[in-house]
């Protein structure tokens, strides 16, 4: 409630009230310090979660750690704690209480009648948030895929109506099929139709990479802990206008935007949704459309925040992510750490990152940036450019005098590094092209002049 001279007036916004069940942190090690659960703090955990619930536009009463001992299998909690909560609930007219933990479906019931409110766990919170920042057809279809697969998931025979007898009429159901059947039937149905209509969209996107590897552009994929700074980034380096906020999941689905280097060749850049700890495994299977981007990338750039208390765990959680998807992200050359937000540090901390990264092999060494204030970026284009550069075929070309078909396909395919004019008027060109597209030159051009196959070398 909110007092206005002297009535009150409640707001109009949900109000919420964060929760934090965090089982007790560890032993202390031998530096003294208590050993983390999940690498991070509960400080830094409570954070995170008020962080997603003012993502979905709710008014955070107050966000509350709870220390557990143990989880209770009916409320998760121990019920003092649960009668204190419920006190809170009461006392600032809590609307919706979000718990930063996984429940089954007895402990969010049994919850919501101790608080006598909704209650959603943090999985649910994640699916709210996925659900208002999807735009595009296949960013909705995959986060209305999760939500049926958690929906299905939590169908059990705890609800009152679930458990009445439905009669048969229309498609709902024969008789004596019960509520709790109909509603497992009926999201099946719905599950089948979406993963059909995504298998669709899939194929789709599979056409327009074929298309794309064809001229073909390489990839650079842009992945990271969401709010990493990643859209500030794709938008500097593209000049898009890719919603960038500080904001967690402000970027749901993919965007695609090329780029010409300062040296000639071309690339083309996909911003992807943020990863955050415990992604629930349902997001990650749905997302596979769109995370596809990233396995077809060549190079992917990891964009850590390195102002961020947690930047450590949240680099292993990003890179379980990869690895879920078959990416190792220890493979030089292919995954590079982009440290951002270094303008965020002071001198000191600035320094001693500089030192980090320099200690660091020439191969993995991390680049650190600024998205925001451009910081690094030249530093960051010139290492794509040097290696893309060194996986590019380069090839010794001739063409008959006034070829100019052959000759303007080249200039869109490749990249024309020198070019000059022989006594017969023919032209010789030296191009750089990508490895996936050397075999297609070779034969477009084998009875012109044989190419000569040779690397250029790493810059």
């Amino acid at each position: 409630m909110k007092d206005t001279g002297s009535v009150p007036v409640r707001s109009e916004a949900t109000r919420a009230l964060v929760i934090g069940p965090y089982l007790a942190e560890g032993r202390r090690d031998a530096s003294g310090r208590r050993r983390m659960e999940h690498g991070r703090s509960h400080a830094a955990r409570i954070t995170e979660a008020r962080g997603l619930a003012e993502a979905i536009e709710v008014e955070v009463v107050e966000p509350k750690i709870v220390p557990l001992s143990q989880i209770r299998p009916a409320t998760f909690l121990g019920q003092g704690k649960v009668e204190e909560i419920a006190s809170l609930v009461a006392e600032y007219s809590i609307d919706l209480v979000i718990m930063d933990c996984a429940l089954s479906p007895v402990q969010q019931r049994n919850l919501e009648k101790a608080f006598a409110s909704k209650v959603i766990e943090r999985t649910g919170l994640i699916l709210e948030i996925f659900g208002r920042r999807a735009r595009t057809r296949e960013g909705a279809l995959q986060v209305e895929l999760a939500h049926l697969t958690y929906q299905k998931s939590r169908l059990v025979r705890s609800w009152t109506h679930l458990e009445r007898q439905r009669g048969g009429f229309g498609f709902l159901g024969g008789p004596g099929e019960t509520q709790l059947e109909t509603d497992r039937r009926l999201l099946q149905e719905r599950i089948t139709r979406i993963e059909r209509d995504l298998a669709s969209v899939r194929k789709t996107r599979g056409l327009h990479r074929k298309k794309r590897r064809s001229v073909p552009y390489p990839i650079v994929a842009l992945v990271g802990y969401t709010n990493a700074g990643k859209s500030t980034l794709f938008n500097r380096l593209t000049k898009a206008q890719v919603i960038a906020a500080d904001m967690l999941f402000a970027t749901l689905d993919p965007t695609l935007r090329a780029l010409r280097l300062p040296h000639g060749g071309e690339v083309i850049f996909s911003d992807t949704v943020g990863f955050i700890s415990d992604l629930p495994t349902m997001l990650v299977a749905a997302f596979k459309a769109t995370l596809e981007e990233v396995v077809e990338a060549d190079i992917i750039l990891h964009v850590r925040d390195v102002a961020h208390q947690d930047s450590e765990a949240q680099r292993v959680d990003v890179e379980r992510v990869l690895s879920e998807l078959g990416i190792d992200a220890d493979r030089p050359g292919r995954v590079f750490e982009v440290w951002n937000k270094i303008d965020l540090l002071d001198s000191e901390r600035s320094m001693a990152l500089l030192n980090a990264a320099r200690r660091q092999p020439a191969k993995t060494r991390p680049i650190i940036i600024s998205a925001l204030t451009g910081q690094g970026i030249d530093e960051l284009i010139a290492r794509l450019e040097a290696r893309l550069a060194g996986e590019r075929v380069i090839l010794d070309l001739r063409l008959d005098p006034g070829d100019g078909r052959d000759r303007n396909w080249l200039y869109e395919h490749t990249e024309v590094l020198s070019r000059s004019e022989a006594a017969d008027g023919g032209l010789n060109l030296t191009v750089s092209v990508v490895p996936a597209l050397a075999d297609t030159v070779r034969r477009r051009f084998s009875q012109v002049m044989p190419a000569v196959a040779k690397r250029r070398p790493r810059g």
